[in-house]
């Protein structure tokens, strides 16, 4: 039997010191391990990160809790914060609640004297004079009602309230298809969803007047951005997942249906067989002839949102390694690659025109471990702990040379995706359904140093546990897992050149499949289960 030789929390090992005097380390998620603490340490700094831009707004008589002040980025943190955040609700059914007839959502609130609100036309923002403030939709964004549908879908899983996910989902629905139908939003001769021409996600244009014009005008340059597509791809396989939910499976098949055929459309004009180009442009030439080498940050999130197959997976991530062989910049993680000359008023390298980003860095890490690329993920993930002990914090983005720019954006964006390349990536935790009442069990630990560690996630405020404790031996490996889970879906991968003789599941011997994806070879089985269990994996 495999036997776990350290009991942890521990403060020593071997007279080496495991963690923080007092643990500050926990939380979820977080590890605890015999070696090193760094990962851990490295998990409560993100958290950190995220903890200082939570704030409150006060508008209209009621209290917000928001990471920040937009939709964009408290939906982007919420992939970390759902973990311990106890109101995940207020703004997202803010936002809900004061969605237009048409299905658009407004996304931002600004103080009135900041001029946001004269960016754009009249019905694209709300005044509250007596709060000072103003509710606005930058009329240009073409990834809000998407972030919308996956803000709520993060929100339900913490809750399982089917009541609230009665109320809210013809809204969910109407955003949706306001994205796939106003003239504005969609190209219906394409199939897609399009957007003035910017860098990838982002809220200005290359114009003179992009500072201070965020509005959609006959005039303005269309272009149509893969990860708009994705998004709303996303969004549709969420919307069926929600409808099925409430037992409504026709709905949620038609759902599925159009996921499928906006997803031959974006394959069919945007996929160049190696990753997504940048922008089609349609009513304009735009400014260089690079846009189909052009390899834009929302490539990563266009995996992560199961948009690609593991073999295209594979081939985004092998161009993010094949560029990071030839860039002259400290690391591959691109907001767009190659920039621009001059994209509005940035320079390249500058901002979002070619800056480094930890957003790029987590997704990235986090496709890498999903699909076969673990070592390469893991790797990821250490080069970024040199950059947080070094710095103290994450930092928005990045000079070429990895100086922070600390100017332009929140930290905790980039924060939670490196925070959920951990938790879904390397431990390999995802909730299939709601508070990991249905679980995929997919841990990578062989991949890096550790030999014995403890890893903890799961809902601080639903108060659902998943806890790992995971020992490697030259025997073989073994996990125990303490969940909620009724079943669980378990791909666990085996240390390099290492074969599985015998699985025993709570001492008794079990059958098991294999499957491998690329050099990487996973042990295969579906239980259910209550409680606590235990793998033994005993290599021949």
């Amino acid at each position: 039997m495999i036997e776990f030789t350290t009991k942890l929390p521990s403060m020593y090992h071997n007279g080496v010191k495991c963690g923080t005097y007092n643990n500050k380390e926990l939380g979820f998620p977080s590890i605890l391990t015999t070696s090193d603490p760094r990962l851990g340490l490295f998990l409560q700094k993100l958290r950190s990160n995220i903890f200082a831009d939570r704030s409150l707004v006060f508008v209209d008589g009621q209290i917000l809790v928001v990471a920040l002040n937009w939709i964009r980025d408290h939906v982007h943190v919420m992939k970390a914060m759902r973990h311990w955040e106890y109101d995940l609700s207020s703004f997202l059914n803010f936002i809900l609640d004061t969605q237009r007839e048409d299905g658009q959502f407004y996304e931002l609130i600004k103080q009135i004297d900041d001029p946001h609100w004269s960016f754009v036309n009249p019905d694209c923002y709300i005044v509250y004079p007596e709060d000072n403030l103003a509710l606005v939709r930058l009329e240009l964004e073409a990834d809000i009602e998407y972030l919308v549908v996956e803000g709520a879908t993060y929100l339900y899983k913490t809750t399982g309230d089917d009541q609230w996910l009665t109320q809210v989902l013809p809204k969910l629905e109407r955003g949706i298809d306001y994205m796939t139908s106003d003239p504005k939003r969609f190209d219906k001769d394409l199939g897609l969803v399009k957007r003035p021409f910017t860098i990838d996600t982002w809220d200005f244009t290359h114009l003179p007047d992009a500072s201070t014009n965020r509005r959609v005008e006959p005039t303005t340059p269309m272009s149509v951005m893969h990860g708009d597509n994705s998004g709303v791809y996303q969004a549709m396989n969420q919307l069926a997942w929600l409808n099925r939910r409430l037992g409504r499976k026709e709905q949620a098949k038609s759902w599925e249906v159009r996921a499928e055929k906006l997803k031959e459309a974006i394959f069919r004009h945007l996929w160049n067989g190696r990753f997504f180009r940048h922008q089609l442009h349609l009513n304009h030439e735009g400014l260089d002839d690079l846009e189909d080498y052009r390899l834009s940050l929302s490539n990563t999130y266009d995996i992560n949102r199961g948009l690609t197959s593991p073999a295209q997976s594979r081939r985004i991530i092998e161009e993010y390694m094949a560029r990071r062989e030839t860039t002259k910049f400290f690391a591959e993680w691109f907001t767009i690659d190659p920039p621009y000359e001059t994209f509005s008023s940035y320079l390249a390298g500058r901002y979002v025109n070619g800056a480094i980003s930890p957003f790029t860095a987590g997704e990235l890490a986090k496709a890498a471990f999903q699909n076969g690329y673990e070592a390469y993920g893991w790797d990821i993930i250490c080069r970024f702990m040199t950059l947080v002990e070094r710095d103290g914090c994450t930092y928005f983005l990045y000079d070429t040379d990895s100086k922070p720019q600390p100017q332009g954006g929140p930290s905790s964006w980039g924060a939670a995706a490196l925070i959920s390349a951990v938790d879904e990536g390397l431990a390999g935790i995802t909730d299939l359904g709601v508070n990991y009442d249905e679980l995929s069990f997919s841990p990578r630990f062989p991949v890096t140093h550790y030999t014995e560690l403890r890893y903890l996630t799961g809902y601080e405020v639903s108060r659902a546990l998943v806890d790992v404790r995971y020992v490697l031996t030259d025997l073989g490996l073994r996990y125990d897992l303490l969940s909620p889970a009724k079943r669980i879906y378990a791909h666990i991968l085996l240390p390099q050149g290492k074969v599985c003789k015998t699985l025993l599941l709570n001492g008794s011997e079990t059958p098991f499949t294999t499957s491998a994806i690329g050099d990487s070879h996973y042990l295969d089985l579906t239980l259910c289960a209550s409680g606590k269990v235990s793998l033994e994996i005993i290599f021949a």
